[in-house]
């Protein structure tokens, strides 16, 4: 391979001469000069060791760690090298996400009371200013300086369940279309036998405020031959005939903790999020669970926008998980 000079080097790497010029004086790289000849110019393992210099720095290796990188013969030091870089690409990533669920949470606030008076603060919330430090102290000073497990910290507290997330409201009483099957997928099913009653009844029409509530019946786990049902049900005046194979039951109502998903986010996630961030050391609520686990123990999932089940894509498809609590004595 012929010798490329420094402005050949400059232009085929897209890397300034002054770049060039800099590497060489802090021992990255070597020229060559040519007697008679006031260009630098370079040799093939020159432009190799450039090449993987650009590799390293685009992933954002210091210049003083890509010398030991090049130079050093101990893989130990080599693979320290990147370790410790890792850790710092770790770090930010941390912060940069706390960054982002910061901004979110101000945003989501405005969005709440974009048609109310009411101005942003920024220090009504501790979660959101122990966040905010964890980002902004100063690395110049080490004593103070925050770690990443510090930062995580901080993210998980502003993304834990709080009384901003989780409703609480009375559910009424009401009579109700119970549609049960047990086997594979009874999700679907009892919502197809449910849907086809709703449909034939003009539910939406006479009775257009029905609410739909779901739950598994009998719980995972709890048959021999490891099938699980699902029952559903949708709200209908008192007076309704009901077809079999549904049944027309009786629902009691009453105080639930409402925290609304999407419809195709799991369920089991929400209800663990519920259980672990927002009850287990609730100073104002407990769980008023039933103690049998055939019915799901009480809980509910409430289908919002059922009308619009058999729509592909729709994104009024939300689900209320619904759990029955009680005031704490």
């Amino acid at each position: 391979m012929e010798l490329m000079t420094i402005s050949e080097i400059s232009r085929s790497f897209q890397i300034s001469t002054r770049t060039l010029r800099y590497y060489e004086e802090i021992g990255l790289i070597q020229s060559i000069k040519k007697d008679d000849y006031a260009y630098r110019t370079y040799d093939e393992a020159t432009i190799t060791q450039l090449q993987q210099i650009l590799v390293l720095r685009k992933l954002r290796i210091p210049l003083k760690q890509i010398g030991l990188i090049l130079q050093s013969e101990n893989t130990a030091e080599i693979i320290e090298a990147f370790r410790q870089n890792l850790n710092e690409v770790n770090d930010e990533i941390t912060a940069l996400s706390t960054i982002r669920d910061i901004i979110g949470t101000f945003i989501e606030r405005l969005n709440e009371s974009i048609h109310q008076d009411i101005k942003l603060s920024l220090l009504d919330d501790t979660a959101l200013l122990e966040a905010v430090d964890a980002l902004t102290v100063s690395k110049s000073a080490p004593k103070e300086e925050k770690t990443a497990a510090d930062l995580q910290a901080a993210n998980e507290k502003l993304n834990k369940l709080s009384d901003r997330n989780v409703r609480i409201i009375y559910v009424p009483p009401a009579t109700v279309a119970a549609a049960h099957y047990i086997g594979d997928e009874p999700e679907h099913h009892a919502s197809d036998m449910l849907y086809k009653f709703i449909k034939k009844s003009k539910l939406q029409k006479i009775h257009p405020s029905a609410r739909c509530y779901g739950f598994n019946h009998p719980n995972p786990g709890l048959r021999d031959d490891g099938k699980y049902g699902y029952e559903l049900w949708v709200t209908i005046p008192d007076d309704m005939e009901v077809p079999a194979p549904l049944e027309k039951k009786h629902f009691e109502g009453g105080l639930y903790a409402a925290y609304m998903i999407l419809m195709d986010e799991i369920a089991g996630i929400g209800w663990t999020r519920m259980w672990d961030e927002w009850l287990t050391g609730n100073e104002h609520w407990e769980g008023n669970l039933a103690p049998s686990q055939e019915n799901m123990n009480g809980l509910l999932e409430e289908s919002l926008n059922h009308f619009d089940w058999n729509k592909k894509d729709n994104y009024l498809q939300q689900m209320d998980l619904l759990m029955p609590i009680k005031r704490k004595k």
